[in-house]
C-alpha cells in the first residue's frame, strides 16, 4: 500500500510540474506516449520527460532542428517510433543523446542521404529501421559507432551495391527490394555474408536487377558475382595504377634531374628550389598553343600576298629605242637653249655629233668638219 501511494505522489507531482494532454500510459517501470495519426509538424512539447517510449507514426514530422532540440530532453527514451512521416534526410547527431534507445524506427520516409555521423551517441541501439526510404547510397561507416546493433532493415530502398566491413556484426540484416547490381562492387558484400553468421532475412527475394542475364537470381548466390572476373578486373587495375605512377615517378625524376636542387643564398645557406605546379605546366601550353595559333594564322593571311609577289617580279632588259629616247631628249634641251653669237647654224649639230661620240654603239673616232675644211684650204 505504501508503495502504491508513493507511485500516485511521484505520478501527481509530475502530472502538477509537467502538464500532459498527451495520451501517456505510465507504469512503474515506462512511460508510453501515442502521438500517432494526429498531423503533427513538430514533436509535443507536452510530454513526461521521462518518457521512455514514444510512438509519433503517421504525422508531419520532418526532424528539424527544434525537433532534434526536444528530442535531446528524453533521455530515457528506450523506444523512439518516427515511421510514416515526412523526414527528408537525417543530419549528424540528430539523436546524439539518446543513449538509452535501442530501437528505432524511422521507415516509410523520403530519407535519400544518411551522413556518416546521423547515428552519432546511440551506444546502445539494437534495432534500427530504414526501410522504404530513397536512400541510394550507403556505406557501412554509418553503423560503425552502432556496437550493440543487431537487426538492420534496408529493404525497399535504391540500393545498388553496398559497402560493407568485415568488422560490422549483425545477427540479421533485410536487403529485399533493391535495386542491387551484381558486379564486383557488390563482391564484398558477397563475402561477408558468406563469412559471417548474419542471416538474411527474405533471401529468395534478395535478386540481382541487373545485368539482366542474372535476374531474379539471389545477390548471395556464387553464380552471381565471378570472383574470377573480379581478380582479373582488380589486376587490370592495379597495373593501371601501377603504371600511372611510375611515368609520375619518371617525370618527378626528370624534372629534379633537369632543375638544381638548391641554390646559394646571399648568407650562404641553401635554399630549395620551388618545384613547378600543374598550373606552371598548364599555363606554358596555354601560351605555347596561342603563340603557334597566331602564327598559323598570320602566315594564311600574308602567304598569298608574297607568292603573288614572287610570281610577279621577272627581269626585263632595257628597251634599245632607249639611246633614241635620249637623244631626242637631249636634242631638245639643246634646241631650247639660246645659240652663241658668232657661230654659224651647224653648231648645234656639231656639238650633238660630239655628245653622241660617247654612246657606246660608236667606234670612237670623232668626225670634225673645221679640220676638214681647214686641210682643204692649204692644199
Amino acid at each position: 500500500l505504501n508503495m502504491k501511494l508513493s507511485w500516485l505522489v511521484i505520478w501527481a507531482g509530475t502530472l502538477f510540474l509537467n502538464p500532459v494532454t498527451a495520451e501517456c500510459n505510465i507504469t512503474s517501470e515506462t512511460v508510453t506516449c501515442e502521438e500517432s495519426g494526429k498531423n503533427l509538424s513538430n514533436i509535443p512539447l507536452n510530454l513526461f520527460q521521462n518518457v521512455t517510449k514514444l510512438s509519433l507514426k503517421n504525422n508531419k514530422i520532418t526532424l528539424k532542428d527544434t525537433d532534434k532540440e526536444i528530442l535531446r530532453s528524453f533521455i530515457n527514451l528506450i523506444e523512439l517510433y518516427l515511421n510514416e512521416n515526412m523526414i527528408t534526410e537525417l543530419y549528424n547527431n540528430s539523436f546524439c543523446n539518446l543513449t538509452k534507445l535501442i530501437i528505432l524506427d524511422i521507415s516509410n520516409n523520403h530519407i535519400s542521404t544518411v551522413p556518416k555521423a546521423a547515428f552519432a551517441g546511440l551506444n546502445q541501439l539494437s534495432v534500427l529501421n530504414l526501410s522504404y526510404n530513397m536512400i541510394t547510397q550507403l556505406d557501412s561507416d554509418v553503423f560503425t559507432s552502432l556496437k550493440s546493433l543487431t537487426v538492420l532493415n534496408l529493404q525497399y530502398n535504391f540500393l545498388k551495391f553496398f559497402h560493407i566491413k568485415s568488422s560490422f556484426k549483425l545477427i540479421k540484416i533485410i536487403l529485399a527490394g533493391n535495386p542491387w547490381t551484381c558486379s564486383c562492387d557488390l563482391r564484398d558484400l558477397q563475402i561477408w555474408l558468406t563469412a559471417s553468421n548474419v542471416t538474411m532475412e527474405n533471401e529468395n527475394s534478395t535478386t540481382c536487377t541487373f545485368p539482366n542475364t542474372m535476374e531474379k537470381l539471389s545477390i548471395n548466390s556464387p553464380a552471381a558475382i565471378q570472383p574470377a572476373d573480379c581478380k582479373i578486373e582488380n589486376a587490370s587495375l592495379e597495373n593501371t595504377v601501377t603504371s600511372t605512377t611510375a611515368i609520375k615517378f619518371k617525370s618527378s625524376a626528370l624534372l629534379t634531374a633537369l632543375m638544381p636542387n638548391n641554390i646559394t643564398g646571399s648568407n650562404g645557406t641553401h635554399a630549395e628550389l620551388p618545384l613547378l605546379g600543374k598550373s606552371w605546366t598548364f599555363l606554358a601550353g596555354v601560351l605555347g598553343f596561342v603563340l603557334s595559333t597566331t602564327l598559323l594564322i598570320f602566315t594564311a593571311i600574308k602567304c598569298p600576298t608574297w607568292c603573288r609577289y614572287l610570281i610577279s617580279y621577272s627581269h626585263r632588259r632595257l628597251e634599245e629605242n632607249g639611246s633614241e629616247m635620249f637623244e631626242q631628249e637631249f636634242s631638245a634641251d639643246t634646241s631650247s637653249s639660246p645659240t652663241v653669237s658668232g657661230t654659224n647654224d651647224e653648231d648645234p649639230i656639231v656639238i650633238f655629233e660630239k655628245i653622241h661620240a660617247f654612246v657606246p654603239e660608236e667606234d670612237g673616232f670623232i668626225e670634225d668638219k673645221y679640220i676638214d675644211s681647214h686641210v682643204t684650204e692649204e692644199s
